[in-house]
């Protein structure tokens, strides 16, 4: 237990506000700021035990983050993903914050003495660590509800938090918030680049590939995969069954080259194109067409076991094509002045997507290209030559053989894992959904 000391010094408190504004104008990221904050509160003689803090933008495409500082332990941080509405736990309901935001109020205090019951179930787990006085908060980033901080400040202090003490902690914590807002904007600007474009793209544009006409072309092994029948399928199913179908394919086809160096450039209607980079050295190369061809068995088998699933249900199969290419990609800026879109193009993509089509003619679900097995080794099928639209010289096709496929096959790519969401967005939304439904009147 920390002494009973009551002085606290403003200068050095100031101190700390003010290495917060440097560190939000240095662009630091939560984890710096956070852990930078409180390690410099307890050098200032602030007597924290535990803090916890909590972001939430509820936004489909922004990872929320969770921090919690202790004495001498120093930070841990958890990452969260959305998970599936309706699965509210009922101790939000008893929590300290959700308790907040029900009353609409900023923050809340509570001295902790272990003879009393514990008002909130958290209460129980702080007083076995020593807490002795606990003060909560809520920091709204805009008027809406389910966009901010939340998070709480603990002390062991015998007699808990002076006034001086609970006053520097309030006027470091707007200072906090700020500093945490941008880093958060921040965040979710990197992870709604990479959602839309990909982390190498999104990557390009945040580092300022803006203009029109800023183009990079790399070399890649490059994928082309699209579903067959799908204009036939969205005749026959209902638009919402159509989409879920849609994102079901996706989700068993194109995830394995969205890995080991892989990535996706774009989703064209019920196809995507994919890429991954080598330079021309033969070694790169073959490294490169590997990884892609066991991604193509990959893709094969999550295929079989969502048909397996569809047919379960009654649904029908889906069938797909792919085509596989190394050449030359264009990536960049291009479109209208004040509309641009950052794009994938370039003869060898028109090559590809050529390619895919021909597995239609052939009846098979993959082709490559004398390109793609020059540097891929294994038993291919010569299936003779083709004209590609735009292709002056016709094209050697080729079949992955089943034995060659099977040689590529490794462990079952499982989809990137959802876990739970942060305690401060289970809050959030569970206040925000609350709001929208009618409230039971009192009894009289």
């Amino acid at each position: 237990m920390t002494r009973n000391t009551e002085d606290l010094s403003d200068t050095l408190i100031e101190r700390v506000a003010v290495w917060l504004k440097q560190s939000a104008l240095r662009g630091d990221d939560l984890e710096t700021l956070i852990s930078g904050v409180c390690e410099r509160l307890a050098a200032a003689g602030m007597p924290l035990l535990r803090v916890h803090l909590g972001f939430s933008m509820l936004h489909p495409l922004y990872h929320a983050m969770g921090f919690t500082w202790k004495r001498g332990a120093g930070l841990t941080v958890q990452g969260f993903r959305p998970t599936e509405e309706g699965k509210t736990r009922d101790i939000f309901l008893r929590s300290p914050h959700f308790h907040l935001l029900n009353n609409d109020l900023d923050h809340m205090r509570r001295r902790l003495y272990p003879d009393d019951p514990p008002e909130f179930p958290v209460f129980t787990d702080l007083l076995a660590i020593g807490v002795t006085d606990y003060l909560a908060f809520v920091q709204s980033f805009n008027q809406s509800a389910g966009q901010g901080m939340m998070g709480s400040w603990a002390t062991d202090r015998q007699g808990g938090f002076t006034d001086n003490m609970i006053k520097a902690l309030l006027r470091l914590q707007e200072s906090l918030a700020v500093a945490a807002k941008m880093a958060v904007l921040a965040k979710l600007a990197d992870n709604m680049m990479t959602t839309y474009l990909g982390p190498s793209s999104g990557k390009r544009v945040l580092s300022g590939q803006v203009g029109r006409g800023d183009v990079e072309q790399i070399r890649s092994v490059l994928v082309m995969g699209d579903m067959r029948d799908s204009t036939a399928l969205a005749e026959t199913i209902g638009k919402q069954d159509y989409v879920d179908t849609l994102n079901q394919f996706f989700d068993a086809i194109a995830v394995p080259f969205n890995t080991n160096g892989g990535e996706i450039l774009a989703f064209i209607g019920d196809g995507f194109l994919a890429a991954y980079p080598c330079d021309r050295h033969r070694e790169p190369s073959q490294a490169a067409t590997r990884v892609a061809l066991s991604a193509v068995a990959e893709a094969q088998l999550r295929m079989a076991d969502l048909n397996a699933s569809r047919l379960s249900t009654g649904a029908s199969e889906l069938r797909f094509g792919i085509g596989l290419h190394v050449g030359n990609v264009m990536l960049g800026n291009v479109g209208l002045k004040n509309r641009l879109t950052f794009s994938a193009f370039g003869s060898a993509v028109n090559e590809v997507q050529r390619l895919e089509s021909l597995t239609k003619k052939y009846g098979v679900p993959v082709i490559a290209s004398e390109d793609f097995i020059e540097y891929c080794d294994g038993a291919w099928e010569f299936q003779g030559k083709e004209f590609l639209k735009g292709i002056r010289d016709q094209v050697g096709v080729y079949l992955p053989t089943p034995g060659l496929l099977e040689s590529n096959r490794t462990a079952m790519l499982a989809a990137e894992p959802v876990t739970e969401i942060s305690d401060a967005e289970e809050v959030m939304k569970l206040f925000r959904d609350m709001k929208h439904q009618p409230r039971p009147m009192p009894a009289p």
